[in-house]
This record gives C-alpha cells, structure tokens and sequence, in this order.
C-alpha cells in the first residue's frame, strides 16, 4: 500500500516537472529503456585543482560537496591529467582513450601551417577526425554534452554551447510563440534566479574592475572581462544545469556537462583568489541540483561523478615579468643564430581568459587580440610561435651552422625561458629528448627527477608526457616551459595571473569525486587518468563489472557484518534493479551479508536469479535457503561473502501454532526458513545464522524457540562465537527479542556512543544478535539517497571486533 501510493506521487511530481515540460515543448526524444537501466552524469568542474578543492571544503565554499563525503560515501581521489594539462587533451582522452590529441590548446596545425586554438571549430573538428580514423568508440555515444570541445558521439542537436553544434538552438528559433510563452512560464521562477544572480554578479564584476584598475590593470581588458564573466560565471552554469536536468528527465545514457567558473576567474585573478573561490559556491550549488535531479529520476538509475581535468598555477605573465612578449625576446636572442628569424611584435601576447568568448558569438574581440601571421619560409613553411598559459612552442626554425643546444641554451640564457625541450633528430619521433635549463643541459628521462624536484606528486608521469609530447606531429621544434624546478613562481606566456598547460605540480593534481563503490582498474597505481574514468564509466554502464567488495580491507581484527532485506530487489520507486541493491551493498564494504526477500526465478521479477546475479555482481561466495518453492520459482534468504565459507545447515522454521487465531495467522502466513554457515576470520570460525522471521507473534516465538533449540544454535555443532541476524519483524522490548536477549546481546545496543536506530519506516526490526565473545566497534545504519530508494528496509552494518585465535 505505502508503495502504491509513493508511485502515484512519483507519477504526479513527474507530470508537472518543469524539465519534462521543456522536452515535451521543445519536442526533445525521450529514452525507452527499463527504469532500471543505468546512467551517468559526468560534471566537470574545469581548473579546479586538488589542494584548491581541500581548501574550499575546508572554509565552507562547498557545502554540497562535503556533504556527499560524509553522508552519500562518496571518496575524494587524486586525477593526474597528463601533460599537456589543458581541457582537449583531457576531453579526448576521457571520451575516446587517445592521449595528448593535441600538443597544447593553441598550436600550428601541420596539415595546414596555420596557427590554430581549439574554440575554433574547425581545429576541434579537425582534432576530433583525426581521432575518429582510429576507430574509436566515443563515450557519449547516445548522450548529450554541454560545453564541451568535442561531440564524443553526441546527435545533432545535443552538443550544447560546443564549436561544432549549436545544441537546442534551431529547436527553439522553429518553436512557435505559444510554445515559447509556455517554456517562459513553465521556468518562470529558473529565469528570475538567473536573473537575481547576473545582478549580484555584475555589482561584483564592477567592483573587481575598479579594484584592477586601480592596482594598474589594462583598462580595456578590465572593461572586456566583465561580459565574459558574467556569461561564463552564470549564463551558462544555469543554462548548463537547466538542459541537464532536462536531459536527465528525458532518461539520456550519459550527460556531460563542464562547469567554467572557477577557471575563467583563476586565469584572471589567480586560482587562490577570493574571486575564484566566490564562483566555487555557485558551482556546489549548481552539482546539488543536478545529483537531487539525477536521483529523483523515474526513466534510468543515474549516478553522478565529479572530477576536474587540471589545476592551475598562480602564475606571473611573462611580459610583465621582463617588460616585453615572448615573441620579442625570441627574436633578439636569436636573431644572430638562426637566419632571417623574426617573429611578428607582441606574439604570444593573447591572454587565454578571451579563450571562451566564441560561446556568445563576440568574434570582435577576437580581432581585437589576434595574433598577426607568422613570416612565411620558402616552401610554405611559416615561422611561428604559439603561447598561451605556461607552454609555447617555437615552429619552422631554420639553422645554419648552429645546434639546437645551443638554439636552447640561448633561448634559456638570453630570453629567461626556464626550460627548453628538444628532440635531437626532429624527424624523428624516437629520436632522444635534450633540453636546456638555467643550470645547463638535460637529458631525459635521466634529469627528470631533478627537472621536477621532489614536491612534484608525479615526477616520472610528467616526464614520460613530455617526452612524448616532443613527438606529437603539431608540436614545436622547440618546447618552452614557464615552470620547472627551482623557479620562484611559474611563468606565463599569457596575460593572466593563473595558468595551465604545463608539467606544474598543481596544473598537473586534479581530482575524483565517485562513490565509493566504483572503484579504478586493477592497473591504477593509486590514482586515475581520464583513461581511467572512461574505462569506468563504460563498465558501469554496462553493469558488467564485479564490485570486488574485499579490494579496501579493515584490520584483521575487525570484520564488517550486515544484514539487509532488500524487498525483492524492488524499490519504493518500484523500480526492479538488482544492480542497485549491489551498490549499496559495494558501497559499504562488508565482510559478511544477509540478505532477505529475495527471488529466484520468479516471473515477478523478470525470471531472474537475483541470489547469484547479487553474488556475481559483488565477487562473493553465496549460500541460498529457500522459504518458498512453487515449481521453479522460489524465495528465500541468503548469505554472501568472501571469506572462506561452509553451508552447515539450511531449512523451514516453524509455522504458526494450532488453536485460537489459527485461520487468521494463515491468511497471513508465509513459511519462513533459516540459513547457517561457518566463516574462517583471524584464525576463528564464526557460526552465522541469517533468518527472516513470520508476521504474527505466536508464530514469531515458536521460531524463536526452534532457533534456540538443538536443531540451529543449540546444536553441537554451533561451536565457538554466534552470530544471529535477519529481519525479525520484531520490536526490541517484544517478547522474542527479549527471549534472544538472555542468550545473545543486540550490537545496537553494545555499540559505544550509538543511538538504537530503526531500519523500516523507523522502526527497529532488523536485528543483529552475537554472542559475548566478540564485541561492537562500530554501528551505521545509512540513510543515503541511495539506500532510501534501493529497498523499502535500510541496511544494518555492524564492525566487530573478532580476537585473534589459533585454531
């Protein structure tokens, strides 16, 4: 009944969802598949990296985020994005595998000897053919994707705010005025938010420009900057949160979505700004909305992951560092080595934070920056230079009688570059890596442990990139970072005051944010790559991976026991998905489970065996008794784990008792059975004994009795410390509980600074009885998003404490 009526509730919620109506409006497909199909959301927070993220939960700026990690289990882990640390490289690398697509964001285009940054759309279509002659499998195949560089398999029209697709633009621009005053009101409340924000946001804006020009800023580019963050800081994070959740309605697979903020104002101010940290709380807010949509979701089970694809440096810009461009102090350096070179006044000057103004069409302050073009060569070969963030790269130099060492040692000496990288034979991709630093030659990889010094979080990664880099067909005869060991702060080649695109020990330390069930592949080495991300998000949505609970051991001492009746595996959104009562069960880790209400064959839930799928899917050992046989079909109770385990007894407890009630107690009766099995932990071997006991009181106690009986622990062969658990459908002062009580102890009420909590609508019904041998560390009894939904029963999880013993 409670059921049925939380369903029609849930029918209702949904006919007046405001994000159904856009889709219907707008005449958006929906997907077809079974509510229990799994999906993904994957929210990018762009720059954000690890420490600025500790920080940031540490002050309160993310109270959303924090609350995921205490709360829903979800585990902050280390994301190391490779080098070139830049948003395209990260990107093709999560939706196709390819890493460094790119040499850089900004660089000359080999096929046409044309500078190129990867806004324009024809350099991320280009980018982007390149990888798909390689038959990759793009992972957003189906799904949608919101302001990202590449389409990574999306249909037209659900690539949102991207270079190559204008998203739901040509929906609207066709809708006609009735269906645009109804998408106006339906979003009424959405739009005078937004609104309210872009107010509150412009006020700030004003008085960030006026603090910038009064510190000596460009006042052109202070006045420019205002639109930009404007746009990027909110219009689009609300956009962006608005098509996701509409997407989500309409059940699409995989939704992407990057969220700028942070980054836009980390390139501007700095990434440990106040300013940039201020965007960070708009952003936690705007990934609530999302999860609290995702898991409210009637169309597929969605999961929600949140990582970055880089850090950033405070960093200083190079020109304001020595008074002039990179592209004027190459060309004086090296005006009497190499021949003819000169490259063009002011190259290199770009700043990166105009990178993004393409998404509101303002190509006029593009022309207002641009870069003139580089001298062209004989052959059609144009001298260049690319410099945005701490990398540039130098193309087309033509040498005379003169080594590239010392082509580097003069760019190092001369133009204060604190590291060049070179190949030897740059013909040749396998050709040896030299370079040059203020404290003479290196070699790699021999120098690049000193190279990257010993604060670096990934020394040998970096270098092994950079080598590798050297040999990407765009990259630059010589490579120019603005950071390497012993600098007092990282360079820039850009305008800007926070940079990216290097090998810097916070550029290169990002982060994942995942629950704790989904976990890396087996080759991590204790951190993940998109590579990584991507690998996983595949195998979830495919729901084909074994959650190896046993991967993240506790001490020896302690074994982690719960007991679960999972209602069929049926939700109290009437969903049927085994694959979601595993996660809760992955999420926590357990060393032994009890499971009750399981089916087994039965046409109610899909013919499946949901005892085995549940131990597939865990990597666990099972043992099931069946209460219930109606020819094939059957259910029961089982016990899963992964320890060394062995069946001693299963069987059928008795019914009710004859006499008085008799046919009332039979109306209302099921039979009910009992499972034990013998588990090897630390040198013991534990008696565990799972059962799901009647509905009536009578019937309750005479199962009691047989439980305690020399049939089950009574038994001569019970030997050693008991554990009884299950669904007792008793109170705790009922007489059952008591009668269990004067032999065994309830952990609720063993564990230290515990409260007793209920598991069934607040009511304590569950239980978990153990002998006087072994003692309660610990009791949870999660309430997550996640258990809420899974199973009308919340899941009951005990640590205890098992000596050490010799057998």
């Amino acid at each position: 009944m409670l059921s049925r009526i939380g369903l029609s509730i849930r029918r209702w919620r949904r006919r007046f969802s405001r994000s159904e109506w856009i889709a219907h409006l707008l005449g958006l497909p929906s997907s077809r598949r079974q509510p229990h199909a799994p999906g993904l959301i994957l929210i990018q927070i762009d720059g954000l990296a690890y420490p600025e993220l500790r920080k940031a939960l540490r002050v309160g700026r993310m109270p959303f985020l924090k609350r995921l990690m205490r709360r829903e289990h979800y585990r902050l882990q280390h994301l190391y994005p490779g080098v070139p640390s830049t948003t395209p490289a990260v990107q093709a690398e999560l939706f196709y595998g390819v890493r460094q697509a790119v040499p850089a964001f900004g660089f000359l285009v080999h096929e046409t000897q044309k500078l190129g940054r990867m806004y324009d759309p024809e350099v991320a279509a280009l980018v982007e053919s390149r990888i798909n002659t390689q038959q990759r499998d793009p992972l957003l195949r189906g799904g949608s994707c919101y302001l990202s560089l590449f389409r990574a398999g999306t249909q037209t029209g659900e690539a949102h705010f991207c270079p190559a697709d204008q998203g739901w633009g040509p929906a609207l621009r066709s809708s006609s005025p009735l269906t645009l005053c109804m998408l106006i009101l339906t979003n009424i409340w959405s739009l005078f938010r937004t609104g309210a924000l872009i107010l509150l946001e412009l006020i700030l804006s004003l008085v960030d420009f006026v603090r910038g020009v009064i510190q000596g800023q460009d006042l052109l580019r202070e006045l420019m900057f205002i639109p930009t963050r404007v746009g990027i800081t909110i219009l689009t994070r609300e956009f962006c949160t608005m098509g996701v959740k509409v997407d989500i309605a309409r059940g699409l697979p995989i939704i992407y979505v990057n969220l700028l903020g942070y980054d836009e104002q980390s390139h501007r101010r700095g990434p440990r700004s106040a300013f940039a940290h201020w965007v960070l709380k708009g952003i936690d807010d705007a990934v609530g909305r999302i999860w609290r949509a995702a898991h409210a979701a009637d169309r597929r089970h969605y999961d929600v992951w949140i990582f970055s694809d880089h850090g950033q440096e405070q960093t200083q810009p190079y020109a304001e560092r020595y008074g002039r461009s990179l592209g004027d102090a190459l060309s004086e350096a090296l005006s009497g080595l190499c021949e003819t070179l000169e490259i063009p006044p002011g190259h290199g000057s770009c700043g990166v934070q105009l990178e993004r103004k393409r998404l509101f069409g303002s190509e006029w302050m593009d022309k207002a920056w641009e870069p003139e073009d580089a001298t062209r060569k004989e052959g059609n070969r144009p001298l260049a230079l690319t410099a945005l963030g701490p990398l540039a790269m130098l193309y087309n130099v033509e040498l005379t009688g003169v080594s590239r060492a010392q082509v580097a040692r003069t760019i190092v000496e001369q133009a204060h570059v604190p590291l060049v990288l070179y190949r030897v034979d740059p013909k040749s991709r396998s050709s040896p890596v030299h370079g040059w630093w203020k404290y003479g030659p290196v070699r790699l990889p021999e120098d690049g442990r000193k190279l990257m010094g010993d604060q670096h979080p990934y020394p040998h990664q970096v270098i092994a990139d950079m080598i590798s880099l050297c040999g990407h067909p765009d990259a630059g005869d010589f490579m120019m970072y603005g950071w390497c060991a012993g600098e007092r702060q990282p360079l820039t080649f850009a305008m800007e005051n926070g940079s990216h695109g290097g090998a810097g020990p916070n550029e290169t330390q990002a982060f994942a944010l995942m629950p704790e069930d989904i976990q890396p592949p087996d080759s991590s080495p204790g951190y993940w790559r998109p590579q990584d991300l991507r690998s996983a998000a595949r195998a979830y949505l495919r729901g084909a991976r074994p959650m190896k609970v046993h991967k993240h051991r506790r001490p020896r001492e302690v074994l982690r026991v719960m007991t679960y009746n999972v209602h069929g595996c049926r939700g109290v959104d009437g969903t049927l998905s085994p694959q979601r009562i595993a996660r809760v069960i992955a999420r926590y880790r357990p060393d032994i489970v009890a499971l009750q209400e399981l089916d087994v064959m039965r046409k109610r839930s899909g013919g499946l065996d949901q005892a085995e799928r549940l131990a597939r899917l865990l990597a666990m050992d099972m043992h099931f008794q069946p209460a219930i046989n109606l020819e094939e079909e059957r259910y029961g109770d089982a016990i899963l784990t992964h320890l060394p385990v062995r069946l001693i007894k299963r069987g059928i407890l008795p019914g009710p008792p004859k006499g008085k009630g008799r046919l009332f107690n039979l109306a209302f009766h099921e039979p009910r059975g009992a499972v034990w099995v013998e588990i090897e932990h630390n040198g013991n071997r534990l008696q565990i004994i799972n059962t799901h006991l009647g509905l009536s009181r009578a019937e309750r106690l005479r199962q009691v009795d047989a439980l305690l009986g020399p049939e089950w622990l009574n038994n001569p062969r019970c030997k050693g410390e008991r554990i009884l658990l299950g669904d007792f459908n008793a109170l705790p002062n009922s007489a059952e509980c008591k009668r269990l009580g004067g032999y065994l102890r309830d952990a609720q009420e063993q564990a230290p600074q515990h409260t007793p909590t209920g598991t069934f609508l607040k009511v304590r019904i569950d239980h978990l009885f153990l002998s006087a041998g072994l003692s309660v560390k610990e009791v949870c009894i999660p309430r997550t998003a996640l258990t809420r939904r899974a199973s009308d029963h919340l899941p009951l999880i005990a640590d205890i404490e098992v000596p050490c013993r010799s057998r």
